[in-house]
């Protein structure tokens, strides 16, 4: 059954209802679409007084009262979720300690560094400078306005996404539909992706466009993502995640495959050790150093490794693990005195 509330509020600011992080092609297509009621809603209260009324009352209250809703709309999604209130007071385990960050982040207690290196354009002067320019994808242009994009200069295959949020991307491999493009880089750049999840370091982060060079494994195919978990500057663990994300397997540093994962029905099969993992795990310790808590994502391409993105708050906090024993164990690990500002 569909959250009214959350349509009818979408709706009147004419976004698009998501119901849930899925992969990058769910995404995109619940973008463009959106629900036909959403539609039909929108239609009728277009241009109206209740819609204008409305407008200005969600400009005033994000203006006035968007710490304070952030932190209760942050509560409320963790009581949803592990069916307890968050602890405040003494967190211990992973997914407490992950909430109780975003909420002293959304009061301000966040040091700057945060929102620089989840910037996707950014954090590749921070990669070229601790790792070397090597291990950035190739950026084959950037700006904000999605008119501007040189398609004739492009190759056939190629990678569009923010700068600014998640899970925005859109593949291209052969045609594009340019108008089609335009038309969805466009609505990117008008939206401030913290108002998704209450993420503070994505709150004004300069939104723009950038197109790089598309990844191929050997067979064509797009190529497994690594998410290496890094604790204090150490590399932990290793999920990874096919393009189509219906896989997510935990791997220790040694490849042993572990016994839990981090979203309901989780598929976890065993994939290859890539060749050169320790390269892999060095790099990832690199870039970590200095965070209590990071997820260093990673590509690995005939022996290549390319730098994906660092990742602060997965999954916005939606996070449920299974059994639940590995949450105090991540929770372990993590010190949150490297992770707000003094």
């Amino acid at each position: 059954m569909p959250n009214i509330k959350l349509i009818f509020d979408a709706a009147m600011l004419g976004v698009p209802y998501i119901k849930r992080r899925g992969s990058i092609i769910e995404q995109v297509v619940q973008s463009a679409g959106g629900s036909s009621f959403q539609g039909t809603l929108r239609n009728t209260l277009r241009n109206t007084w209740l819609a204008d009324q409305y407008r200005k009352y969600d400009k005033f209250k994000r203006q006035v009262m968007w710490r304070s809703e952030g932190e209760r709309i942050l509560l409320q999604k963790y009581h949803r979720i592990h069916g307890k209130p968050l602890n405040l007071a003494n967190p211990e385990t992973f997914t407490e300690k992950l909430f109780w960050c975003m909420i002293m982040w959304n009061r301000g207690h966040m040091p700057a560094r945060f929102a620089r290196l989840t910037d996707k354009y950014a954090v590749r002067s921070h990669v070229a400078s601790a790792v070397g320019e090597k291990h950035l994808i190739k950026l084959l242009w950037h700006g904000d306005d999605p008119h501007a994009i040189p398609f004739d200069q492009l190759p056939r295959e190629y990678v569009i996404k923010s700068s600014h949020a998640c899970g925005q991307v859109i593949i291209v491999r052969g045609l594009a539909d340019r108008e089609a493009i335009v038309r969805q880089a466009s609505n990117w750049l008008t939206r401030d992706y913290y108002w998704a999840d209450r993420e503070a370091q994505y709150y004004r982060i300069p939104p723009r466009i950038l197109i790089e060079e598309c990844l191929f494994s050997e067979d064509g195919s797009l190529p497994f993502d690594y998410k290496i978990y890094c604790f204090n500057g150490k590399p932990e663990h290793v999920l990874v995640r096919n393009h189509t994300h219906d896989i997510c397997p935990f791997f220790d540093a040694n490849w042993n495959l572990l016994d839990f994962s981090d979203e309901v029905g989780a598929v976890r099969p065993w994939v290859p050790r890539p060749e050169n993992l320790d390269e892999m795990l060095a790099l990832a310790g690199k870039l970590s150093t200095g965070f209590g808590f990071v997820r260093v994502d990673l590509y690995n391409v005939r022996g290549h490794v390319y730098f994906g993105e660092l990742t602060f708050t997965p999954a916005g906090g939606a996070i449920k693990y299974a059994p639940e024993c590995w949450d105090l164990k991540h929770g372990e690990k993590w010190d949150l005195v490297l992770d707000i500002k003094a």
